[in-house]
């Protein structure tokens, strides 16, 4: 449940940094001023960048509790039934 929980998360975070990115590439900073521009770029780059750091994090913790539901099954079926 929790695989799907952070897949979903995962997906949405893709989706948000996409569209954040679109976005920025569209509409460009319109000053003249060097100042502006380069802390504009640095905070796109700031926010770009922290959507893609919880994609990845969201997606890393959807792969690894899936990996551990299959790892617990596993053990389940290789485990001696304690039968009286």
């Amino acid at each position: 449940m929790g695989s799907v929980i952070a897949g979903v998360l995962a997906y949405a975070m893709y989706s948000m940094t996409s569209a954040i990115a679109q976005s920025f590439a569209l509409h460009k900073v319109q000053s003249t001023n060097l100042i502006v521009q380069r802390i504009s770029a640095a905070v796109r780059t700031l926010v770009v960048g922290m959507t893609t750091m919880g994609t990845g994090v969201f997606g890393l913790a959807a792969i690894g509790l899936f990996a551990l539901a299959i790892q617990i099954i596993v053990q389940r079926r290789n485990q001696p039934s304690n039968s009286n």
